[in-house]
């Protein structure tokens, strides 16, 4: 009788931690993946700042050298809090795909380097979407980076676009382009903070 209330108890205590260990080693997988994936992106965005022939792609590899360490202080705290050791580098495979994009300068790097990306960032977006449903650290750091990595997508689409100046936005005021007066018509005058016009 004890025996079978033990085994009861045990199997019950198995099934339902079942699941929150599957959802655990997910998660950990997950982050893994992103941590490396961000050593990765930092060793890309310095390149492209070496190497890349046009101004769109250096500053986009500036975004990318600045945006990913701060990221990956926030997965490397998420994946601490679930118990698992952060990998310390990038992959084998992002490893290589470094090496090859190294070989590369001026337009040809620009153009498989923006190719690169705009795949990279699109798988990513995908993988941050279904991790960032997750009610844990994982959920939480992905949540959270979804918006950087679409703005990178954004980038990096219009640099494979072929447009050579597509310098992020983020830290840059908007510019509203105003329409000269028309002949005679004197300009308006200048208005201050508070809406009056300047005297």
């Amino acid at each position: 009788m004890i025996i079978t209330k033990l085994g009861v108890t045990l199997s019950l205590a198995i099934l339902f931690a079942a699941p929150s260990f599957a959802q655990d080693a997910a998660s950990q997988k997950f982050l893994k993946e992103a941590i490396e994936g961000n050593f990765a992106e930092v060793q890309m965005g310095q390149l492209a700042k070496k190497q890349g022939g046009s101004e769109g792609v250096r500053a986009f590899g500036d975004m990318l050298a600045n945006d990913h360490p701060a990221a990956n202080q926030k997965a490397t705290a998420a994946a601490t809090s679930l118990g698992m050791t952060p990998p310390a580098s990038a992959s084998k495979k992002q490893q290589a795909a470094y090496d090859k994009m190294a070989k590369l300068s001026g337009a040809q790097f620009d153009k498989t380097f923006a190719a690169h990306m705009v795949a990279d960032h699109k798988k990513d977006i995908k993988d941050y979407e279904k991790a960032a449903k997750r009610k844990d650290a994982a959920g939480s750091y992905a949540t959270e980076t979804l918006p950087t990595l679409r703005k990178h997508l954004d980038t990096a689409q219009s640099l494979s676009a072929g447009d050579k100046t597509a310098a992020p936005a983020a830290n840059s005021p908007a510019v509203i382009a105003v329409p000269a007066p028309a002949a005679g018509v004197p300009a308006p005058a200048p208005e201050t903070t508070t809406g009056d016009k300047a005297r």
